[in-house]
């Protein structure tokens, strides 16, 4: 099958919801033969019709028959009038039809709904005009001002049947195939075109009929059918009239276009995920309006809060505008993580879903209708907020056991060097003088004393290591009468002297043990 009379606007016909470019792709492949799909039987381009009701969207049709005098040859105006008749048969009684023949001059037959094809085709003449010329420019203007009428419909259709080529009378408007007139016939059809679906379909019945392609100067979306016979003009026909039921369906399903699935959280109120697990729900919402989307291939996890998310099906087919709802199962919650203490965790789980969104339909109305559908389903909402309380009971009071058990062995350590037990006797005297020496005994820790000459003072020991073995140094405090500021001190050696504030302060170490086996002291060693 050749094409003819393409516009550079036929590229757009989708965007507007028209597709009549591929009238001739279906009648190589018929819109009712659809394959099976994995998932069963697709639908049929009739059984979609059908379900969207585009039988009941009122469309006009306007078709205009050549009756002059070529149209006698070979059987084509009978076979007009008999496959006109099938044709008509198969629209709506919601549909509106002018019939317009043409021949010198145009003439209405018939205008009104399409509900009775017989009555209709009745209206034809039952001859063509033996001396009628043909005069398309001026069965144009008429198309045109039927379907400038403020009560058409959104989709329209012209079909033009002629035999010949522009072949006008004298006098006629349109003297020519081209000219200042035939601009304004096309001006008004783009005037048109922009408050309606705008098609035309030309049929030339004859080998010479050249005058069809003038359709597609007026009308800019404009099909030329070229039938090998005039036997195959029903079947044209009637490709036709599936073309407008596809541009029907088209504007039904133009606000579909590029509608998918969308997913999200129905409830976002804090979940609770001590015990590791813990159910939520997620609704699934097709946003089309006609078109039944299917999901396959699901898979749902969650973003920021680490969750498995189990509960939904692999596969689902969501209804036009339906929203279903599922409750799913959270496994996983806030962790730890650094110190393992327990305390109350919060997050935020953000829904990820993996699946391929697909329309059963796509392919049955396919290449007329591209509905564009989203591969991904879209994920809409906030995050789910989740808590956990994390980490152990035990951490911080076990911290707490070890950090006072060491704060207590550094004390035992410390006191052991710094506060070793006292041994002996410290006597102190004045440097000069001849006093009896006041005798300090030496025990625990840490000793006062107060000695005769006044003032006061301390001492206590301080654990050391020596090439010679640890020994123990007394660290002797001490503050005269009528000194201010902070002591002064001195250490004292086991078994040595040492002057501090005018007293002479002598240690004298225990004496040895006695006996059987004991070992001798040398005197002022402060060891054995």
């Amino acid at each position: 099958m050749k094409r003819s009379a393409w516009s550079p606007r036929a590229v757009t016909v989708l965007r507007r919801g028209a597709a009549v470019a591929a009238a001739a792709l279906l009648a190589v492949l018929p819109a009712t033969a659809v394959p099976a799909t994995a998932a069963g039987t697709a639908p049929t381009r009739d059984e979609i019709y059908r379900e969207l009701g585009v039988a009941d969207q009122p469309v006009d049709y306007v078709v205009l028959v050549d009756t002059s005098g070529s149209m006698a040859a070979k059987g084509r105006y009978s076979t007009v009038r008999s496959t006109l008749r099938t044709f008509l048969g198969g629209l709506s009684s919601a549909d509106h039809v002018a019939l317009i023949t043409f021949d010198d001059r145009p003439e209405e037959r018939y205008i009104g709904s399409a509900g009775d094809a017989a009555k209709i085709v009745s209206r034809l003449p039952k001859a063509p005009n033996p001396s009628g010329g043909t005069d398309i420019g001026a069965a144009l203007n008429q198309a045109l001002r039927e379907l400038e009428r403020s009560d058409a419909a959104d989709i329209a259709s012209v079909v033009l049947l002629t035999d010949g080529k522009h072949d006008p009378p004298r006098g006629s408007d349109y003297p020519k195939s081209s000219g200042a007139s035939w601009d304004k016939l096309r001006k008004r059809a783009e005037a048109l075109g922009e408050r309606t679906e705008l098609a035309g379909y030309a049929l030339p019945l004859g080998s010479g009929a050249t005058g069809a392609n003038l359709l597609g100067k007026v009308v800019e979306d404009t099909l030329v059918l070229r039938p090998d016979s005039i036997q195959d003009l029903s079947a044209y026909l009637e490709r036709a009239g599936d073309s407008t039921r596809a541009r029907s369906a088209a504007q039904l399903l133009a606000t579909d276009r590029g509608k998918g699935v969308a997913m999200s959280w129905t409830d976002t109120g804090v979940r609770d995920l001590t015990d590791g697990s813990a159910t939520a729900s997620v609704t699934f919402r097709s946003a089309t309006r006609y078109v039944p989307l299917t999901v396959s291939g699901v898979r749902v996890s969650a973003d920021g809060v680490p969750l498995d998310v189990t509960g939904v099906p692999g596969r689902l087919t969501l209804k036009p505008g339906e929203s279903r709802k599922y409750t799913v199962r959270l496994d996983g919650g806030p962790r730890a993580g650094g110190l393992p203490y327990r305390r109350t965790e919060d997050g935020e789980a953000a829904l990820r879903v993996s699946g391929e969104v697909s329309a059963s339909w796509q392919r049955a109305l396919a290449p007329d209708v591209d509905l564009r559908t989203p591969d991904a389903v879209d994920v809409t909402g906030g995050p789910l907020a989740v808590r956990a309380e994390v980490g152990s009971a035990y951490f911080l009071p076990a911290v707490f056991s070890a950090l006072a058990a060491a704060l207590v062995l550094g004390w035992l350590w410390w006191r052991s060097v710094n506060r070793p037990p006292l041994q002996g006797v410290l006597t102190a005297v004045p440097v000069f003088g001849v006093e009896i020496p006041d005798r300090i005994a030496l025990s625990g820790r840490r000793v006062g004393f107060r000695p005769r000459g006044g003032g006061q003072g301390t001492v206590h020991g301080r654990r050391r290591r020596t090439a010679d073995g640890p020994r123990v140094d007394l660290l002797i405090r001490y503050t005269p009468d009528g000194a201010s500021g902070r002591p002064d001190q001195v250490t004292c050696g086991p078994g040595s002297k040492a002057v501090l504030g005018g007293l002479s302060f002598t240690h004298l170490p225990p004496e040895p043990a006695t006996g059987p086996g004991a070992d001798a002291v040398v005197p002022g060693s402060g060891r054995p």
